[in-house]
């Protein structure tokens, strides 16, 4: 409602709205419940019945039951009557997606039949039945299609026969979710849409969190013939965000005067009009006052705004957890600060959403404010302003470092420093005297005292320690989280964020239960290689010089005792890089190559520096240390999505965790394969010798 409010104040008349607005996108296995179409029919009599909704054409998302079926529609309303309900035809049913578990595309292309409507929607519209199906509406000036979602992503994408067929305005409505590097496509599928074919394309996507582990990113756009005219924010703490553009729709008809595409059009197959008896111009030139210029734009193409991945990260992450943190009505968040770079980077990216809270507290936005003051704990009535980032974040994040005798000098260090540099309410503890007495419990009952690797003590001693050290962060993360605040005088608790990045989790590298289950997780679905570039990209954009030392710093889980000939380090506990995993995680899920595919494309992109024999064991080590740990994937805690690559099990990556992880047949063949082919390296280092 408020959307319309703000775009009848524009002087819009046509406002389209994100796919299933009306109930949310994320409402999943509810979609299967009567009580959601039921409660969406009782919203939309409530929209019909607003006087506010008058003399503006509204393109309104709900789910709708058609003979027993349920579909994704849109429907077309204005001046209190339903013009079309127009139900999707392809659905989006992969990575995060699963349309098809709830809905059934309409597969009855350029037909359409009456919908018989219920009683609560009768008594407003006075309508018995309206179209519903695959049809246009034709105005008397123009003529507007509607494209849902995915279809705009589809090869044979609707709008190309709507448009040979006349129609000159095509309405998406989206539930696209936030991913690095994404928005790229997105954008070009909008501007090729109506280069070639010409017209008018308003795009409308779901922004926030919807209460899972996406964040849908808006970016609502405006194009005409290809140009961008138009574009939204697409990282924002505000609930509603309008973009309008007043656009010359004898530019589409100019655009679209080829010989070419008229010999074409003239064999279009044609679509039902809904012929209404109203216009959506105005029918004369109206100069726009400058009060009312706020948000429209003339036809100009302008610059679309990318942003860099480190920016996104620095966005995208920090806007889920503020709407998180919200909507879960809890008082802050709790990280156990380890000195590392992930640990690091979580509380970095809880900074930027404290730094987004004052900007936009700064600007009065009231929610936003009714939010913060909430949180903090101020009572009713009080004036306080979230204003500064720093004194924000001391009112609602805690970080712990949780030190062993295992723990360096250097990492209390560097937790405290930016701890104290971000503001968050710090606390410092050594826990050696817990995995003291769980060590001493067990030889007690057993008879046997583990010892660390360097004492001695066998692999499974060694990885044991390691874990009692882990899981007991865990233990004491959750028992701060809950506790804090009534030791500051305050009521509620907080969530506790986990820090393990994507590869980590890809490659298993995690204790089971440690510290990386926790409430949520906003770096869970990013790289190491992103994460890098973000703490570097913030340490100038935040002005926090003390993220230079992680970034310099080796990676170690610090869970060994340091002697002076070992040191722990990830890297070498892994067998692998992080940016090797990277180019592992992307091949397996998003390229879809099993153990031997994998192999052969490494031997080509590799092979110029290891030898087939070399890559056929990276691949192997992989592919077992997966397999070995998928288990781990069933409890991974909930991460923020943002790779395509993202192993989290049962919702983007449905695969099995229980495997013959040393894959007998596959690695065999990479075997035979790699002992036959010729070494590269060496050559390749021949030849620069040579040039040399």
């Amino acid at each position: 409602m408020e959307s319309i409010i703000v775009a009848k104040q524009r002087g819009a008349t046509l406002r389209v709205g994100p796919e299933l607005e009306v109930p949310g996108y994320g409402c999943y296995d509810h979609f299967l419940e009567g009580d959601t179409v039921l409660h969406s029919w009782e919203v939309l009599a409530k929209i019909l019945s607003s006087e506010d909704s008058m003399d503006i054409v509204c393109d309104i998302g709900m789910p709708v039951v058609h003979k027993n079926v349920i579909y994704n529609c849109r429907v077309i309303i204005y001046n209190k009557k339903i013009l079309l309900i127009r139900p999707k035809m392809w659905l989006a049913n992969d990575g995060n997606y699963r349309e098809l578990r709830y809905f059934t595309p309409w597969a009855k292309h350029r037909q359409w039949e009456d919908h018989y409507l219920p009683r609560i929607i009768q008594a407003v519209t006075k309508q018995i039945k309206v179209p519903f199906g695959d049809a246009v509406i034709s105005t008397l000036d123009t003529c507007i299609g509607v494209e849902l979602c995915e279809e705009l992503f589809t090869p044979a994408s609707p709008h190309i026969l709507m448009g040979l067929d006349g129609v000159e305005i095509f309405t998406n409505s989206s539930g696209s979710h936030h991913e690095l590097r994404k928005l790229y496509r997105r954008v070009e599928l909008i501007k090729e849409a109506t280069l070639k074919l010409g017209g008018i394309y308003l795009y409308a996507n779901q922004q926030g969190c919807d209460g899972d582990r996406l964040y849908y990113d808006g970016c609502a756009l405006i194009a005409v013939n290809g140009r961008v005219v138009a574009q939204g924010t697409q990282f924002s703490l505000s609930d509603v965000e309008v973009v309008t553009a007043t656009i010359d729709i004898e530019d589409v008809r100019a655009h679209r005067a080829s010989s070419s595409r008229s010999m074409q059009a003239s064999e279009a197959e044609r679509y039902h009009r809904i012929e209404v008896d109203f216009a959506l111009t105005s029918g004369k030139f109206e100069p726009v006052s400058e009060e009312d210029m706020v948000g429209v734009i003339g036809s100009k193409s302008i610059p679309v705004r990318f942003h860099l991945p480190e920016e996104e990260i620095a966005l995208g992450p920090a806007c889920w957890l503020w709407d998180y943190l919200r909507r879960s009505r809890t008082q802050g968040y709790f990280v156990p600060l380890s000195g590392g770079i992930d640990s690091c980077a979580t509380a970095v990216i809880v900074y930027s959403m404290c730094r987004l809270v004052a900007q936009a507290a700064a600007r009065g936005q009231k929610q936003v404010i009714a939010d913060a003051r909430r949180m903090a704990g101020e009572p009713e009535g009080s004036e306080y302003l979230p204003t500064d980032p720093k004194e924000f974040c001391n009112r609602i994040f805690h970080t712990c470092y949780m030190g062993t005798e295992n723990s360096s000098a250097e990492t209390r260090l560097r937790a405290k420093q930016l701890a104290e540099a971000i503001g968050s309410y710090h606390i410092d503890l050594n826990m050696d005297s817990l995995i003291t007495a769980v060590r001493q419990l067990f030889t007690l009952v057993t008879g046997h005292r583990p010892q660390f690797r360097s004492q001695g003590g066998s692999d499974a001693e060694n990885l044991a320690l390691q874990n009692i050290q882990a899981r007991m962060r865990m233990v004491l993360s959750y028992m701060f989280a809950q506790l804090m605040p009534w030791v500051r005088g305050k009521y509620g608790g907080l969530l506790v964020l986990g820090s393990a990045n994507v590869d980590e989790s890809l490659r298993g590298y995690l204790t089971k239960y440690d510290c990386s289950s926790a409430d949520i997780n906003p770096i869970g679905g990013i790289s190491k290689t992103d994460l890098k570039k973000f703490i570097a990209y913030a340490e100038h954009a935040f002005d926090l010089p003390i993220l230079h030392s992680f970034l310099t710093a080796i990676p170690t889980a610090e869970l060994e005792p340091i002697t002076e000939s070992y040191v722990q380090s990830d890297e070498a506990d892994m067998g692998m890089t992080y940016d090797e995993l990277s180019v592992f995680g992307r091949l397996r899920k998003v390229e879809k190559c099993g153990p031997y595919s994998t192999f052969t494309k490494l031997v080509h992109e590799w092979g110029s520096f290891l030898s087939p024999t070399q890559i056929a064991e990276k691949v192997k080590l992989f592919f077992f240390e997966h397999a070995r740990n998928r288990h781990k994937m069933t409890t991974l805690t909930p991460a923020y999505h943002a790779e395509s690559y993202s192993p989290d099990d049962n919702r983007f990556d449905l695969r099995p965790f229980l495997y013959p992880s040393r894959f007998p047949w596959q690695f065999k063949k990479i075997d035979e394969v790699a002992a036959a082919l010729p070494d590269r390296s060496n050559q390749t280092a021949t030849d620069k010798k040579k040039m040399d």
